[in-house]
């Protein structure tokens, strides 16, 4: 009561101020508001409300009173419940204001919006307050075109369009939330000609118009209208900045983008995350890495999200240890990372194979309750990547709603660690669970299916690509089934999807090359690498491995020579040790043996098993026992340690009929503790299930 008094105190000194004044309406209607509010004593009584339990307790005292009927006190307690947060406690109350007017319909609304409740406005705008609507409110209409907005709704956008045409002129405050509404349901056209009805555009307007049509992949558009936006005076502000550098990192326009980073910084804007997180981007993506520094460099005051985009980018474009040294820098100590930083730290571990750094990692997003979706899966990623598929397969049973980033997370790291039956048991789990596969799901499970040659299950993943529209659309999809088909020695296949694919890279390429290479067909293989230097496509080391092998089996010692001197002098590889073991085959297999020695002692790496193994094929090819044992005495001096080495010479001996030396090796690798890890084959057999079973059959 004491407040009202003194309301009522302040309301007398404004009375005679206003009296001295030429009284109007609008006077008139104010002064009768707050005498309406000063009048009422519940105003006092919520407004000392600071949680919701004292609201409660104070709205039942004004309902045992039978105070809280009053429009101004019901309109009162919409607005406090949902201050609190407590949406449908208000929805509840405003439902028991028997005649609302169009204050409070602003109050409920606008407490759905700000708690997010998008499908709420709409049903309560369509069901109760279009209804009663019958005057222009650009908050109304703007909080619903918002709603429209984030839910994606273009007939409801649409419907509400007619609406305020019907109701009356627009200002340009409704009718760049309509830009925006058509532009984010990708109705880029419609948006566009709204947008040309404003007359006042604002920097606002400008802005939306560019920013749905960069969302909307209509770069250069977007560009050509900032353009018109500064013949027309209008200067652009830090979303329409940011906006043009996103363009830029997409067309891949990187002197374009240096441009608007160069305006940035002449019109004095700050830069702030809008700004720094597009242009960091833009020059990891443009793989101008230096300048992505100096723009972090340059920061006066570095936050988390500058912080964690400079992470991402290194992490991404292939920078893992350069992200690994940002992240543990003591500079930036009482920053504390995101799920999207600490998903980039991990995937940094992933590629560095930094086991102890990713468990930290997983401790502190433990720690930090970074436990989503992404997190968990960059987990699963890491520990397959760093060879421990257990703990990859543990954190994986811990997701509690599996979708299929996660199953492929999972596929992956299965498929690369060799474990090919288990990636295709995991897969037919992954259809149980009704969860369709992506393109990502097809490569991994297709590279399964070709290390174990299941012919049946990788013929019927073609089939689904084709019907889900997932080989048209994915050189990867492609190229994977090619390498499937090659590697079961389907070589027909193979080239016949090789053939139809309208993208192709330099892995497709060599998929195919190598295809014919395991058949055997040389000249197929090297006419199809004429064809690709035609296409203008650069080599990988990958293709002259199987160009090198495809001569070795031929017996072409002179194209061998040719296109090894090719590698290293025209494009400049540095040969590795497949390269000098195909060499060192082809020489041995053409028996000559002298020259093949004579390349081993000089080749600037140390000689492997691989290599040692093609040398000994070529002298028992050619019956020249005592050039292998010489390597092979020379190989056991260097590494007496290494089992493959006895189990060599030992052969070596026995293909030579001499079964006592050969024993003799093998007591003397026993003596030492060594032992031959077995060997193994699988074999696809026909059964009526989804799955083939793989028959394991081990060899001594």
């Amino acid at each position: 009561m004491k407040r009202i008094s003194l309301l009522h105190r302040h309301l007398q000194w404004r009375n005679l101020t206003v009296t001295a004044l030429q009284r109007t309406p609008e006077i008139d209607r104010t002064i009768a508001s707050i005498q309406s509010i000063s009048s009422n004593p519940c105003f006092s009584l919520l407004g000392i409300c600071k949680t919701v339990s004292s609201l409660r307790k104070i709205h039942a005292l004004l309902v045992v009173h039978g105070l809280s009927e009053d429009l101004l006190c019901e309109t009162k307690l919409v607005s406090l419940y949902g201050s609190f947060g407590h949406v449908e406690c208000a929805r509840l109350m405003f439902d028991r204001i028997r005649n609302p007017d169009l204050y409070s319909w602003k109050v409920m609304i606008r407490w759905y919006f700000l708690n997010d409740s998008y499908s709420e406005i709409v049903q309560f705008y369509n069901t109760r307050l279009r209804k009663c609507l019958n005057e222009y409110d650009n908050v109304v209409f703007s909080i619903v075109l918002k709603a429209c907005s984030e839910l994606r709704e273009t007939d409801e956008g649409r419907k509400l369009h007619c609406q305020i045409v019907k109701v009356g002129s627009p200002d340009s405050f409704v009718l760049t939330g309509l830009v925006d509404m058509y532009a984010k349901c990708r109705e880029v056209e419609d948006s566009r000609r709204v947008f040309d009805e404003i007359l006042d555009r604002n920097v606002v307007c400008w802005t939306s118009m560019i920013v749905g049509y960069v969302q909307n992949d209509c770069l250069k558009e977007g560009l050509v209208l900032f353009n018109r936006m500064r013949e027309g005076l209008v200067e652009g502000n830090q979303y329409t900045l940011g906006s043009l550098v996103t363009a830029c990192t997409k067309l891949g326009a990187l002197h374009q983008g240096k441009w608007v980073h160069g305006y940035v910084i002449k019109s004095g804007f700050d830069l702030n995350s809008f700004l720094v997180t597009p242009l960091l981007d833009l020059y990891f993506k443009c793989g101008d890495i230096r300048d992505a520094f100096s723009v972090f460099d340059e920061l006066s005051t570095i936050d988390l999200v500058s912080w964690t985009a400079m992470i991402v980018g290194y992490a991404q474009r292939g920078y893992p240890r350069e992200a690994l040294k940002l992240f543990t820098d003591e500079r930036w100590k009482d920053l504390l990372p995101n799920t999207v930083t600490t998903s980039s730290v991990l995937s940094a571990c992933a590629q560095t194979g930094s086991l102890n750094m990713g468990r930290s990692v997983h401790c502190l997003g433990i720690k930090l309750g970074s436990e989503d979706a992404t997190f968990e899966n960059a987990l699963v990623d890491m520990y397959a990547k760093c060879h421990m598929i257990g703990d990859a397969r543990y954190v994986f049973e811990t997701v509690f709603d599996k979708d299929v980033i996660a199953w492929n997370s999972i596929i992956s790291g299965y498929t690369q660690n060799g474990y090919a039956y288990e990636a295709l048991e995991l897969f037919d789990q992954m259809r149980s669970d009704s969860v369709y596969p992506d393109a990502i799901t097809l490569v991994s499970v297709l590279s399964a299916c070709a290390s174990v040659g299941a012919y049946r299950v990788g013929s019927s993943l073609h089939g689904y690509a084709i019907k889900a529209g997932l080989l048209s659309g994915s050189v990867y999809v492609g190229t994977a089934l090619l390498n499937f088909y090659a590697k079961c020695g389907d070589a027909e296949s193979a080239r016949v999807i090789f053939d139809e694919m309208g993208e192709k890279n330099t892995i497709t390429w060599s998929a195919m090359i190598g295809g014919y290479g395991i058949q055997g067909d040389c000249s197929r293989s090297l006419e199809l690498f004429g064809d690709m230097l035609k296409e203008k496509l650069e080599p990988n080391e990958v293709i002259f491995t199987t160009i090198l092998s495809a001569c070795s089996h031929s017996g072409m010692l002179g194209e061998g020579w040719r296109y090894f001197n090719t590698m290293c002098q025209v494009y400049n590889f540095v040969p590795s040790m497949k390269h000098y073991a195909c060499m060192v085959d082809l020489l041995a297999r053409a028996g000559r043996l002298e020259e093949a020695l004579d390349f081993i002692e000089k080749i600037p790496i140390q000689p492997d098993v691989s290599l040692l193994g093609a040398f000994l094929h070529g002298c028992r090819l050619h019956s020249r026992f005592d050039l292998g044992e010489v390597a092979v005495r020379r190989m056991l001096e260097l590494h007496p340690d290494k089992a493959c080495y006895y189990v060599l010479m030992s052969n070596l001996y026995a293909s030579e009929g001499r079964w006592s030396q050969a024993n003799q090796v093998m007591e003397l690798m026993k003596q030492r503790g060594l032992a031959k890890l077995p060997g193994w084959s699988l074999v696809d057999i026909e059964t009526s299930n989804d799955f083939s079973p793989l028959i394991v059959a081990s060899h001594p």
